[in-house]
């Protein structure tokens, strides 16, 4: 009986085998969970992004039929099969984007907030901090709503000038 050289185990790489069975698998349940992602958004949303033709149609037929179990489930499926013939970075990378682009509107309007406060509490120095990085700003009417609101305040009156405030900055903030 000949020994095995160790010589032909060196030359064995592991990157040259095709994927798994399962790998294959969590591959193609991972294509159907964003087909299944893409029928949950608007049209509006789904017009925005870099879908080709055939897969376009089938996702809008799949929320035509979302109301029919077996048939979903097979469009669900068809829309995975179309999909493994794509490159899906683009489209994930443009979904990546779409996700983002509403933290950085919340980030802002978070931020808006703030603002409103420091000028509620802080009066004519935030007001003139505020117009000085903004010189755009209206400090007449800027000064009248930090007016109103502290009245309606004083007097348990619901915030509407706290809420053109925020209106306003965001007009001069955008």
């Amino acid at each position: 009986m000949a020994a095995n050289k160790p010589e032909e185990f060196d030359e064995f790489d592991a990157t040259e085998l095709p994927p798994s069975k399962s790998q294959l698998k969590r591959e193609m349940s991972q294509l159907q969970a964003l087909g299944e992602r893409l029928v949950a958004m608007q049209h509006g949303q789904l017009e925005q992004l870099p879908i080709p033709e055939p897969l376009l149609d089938a996702v809008y037929l799949a929320q035509r039929i979302r109301n029919t179990r077996e048939g979903y489930r097979r469009q669900l499926q068809y829309i995975g099969k179309l999909m493994r013939g794509l490159d899906t970075e683009e489209l994930e990378q443009a979904l990546h984007d779409m996700d983002h682009q509403s933290d950085v509107q919340n980030a802002f309007f978070h931020q808006l907030e703030k603002r409103r406060d420091d000028i509620l509490a802080g009066g004519d120095e935030a007001i003139q901090t505020l117009v000085e990085e903004y010189p755009s700003a209206d400090r007449q009417r800027l000064r009248q709503l930090y007016r109103q609101a502290q009245k309606q305040q004083a007097e348990n009156k619901p915030p509407a000038a706290a809420r053109e405030l925020f209106k306003y900055l965001r007009e001069i903030c955008s």
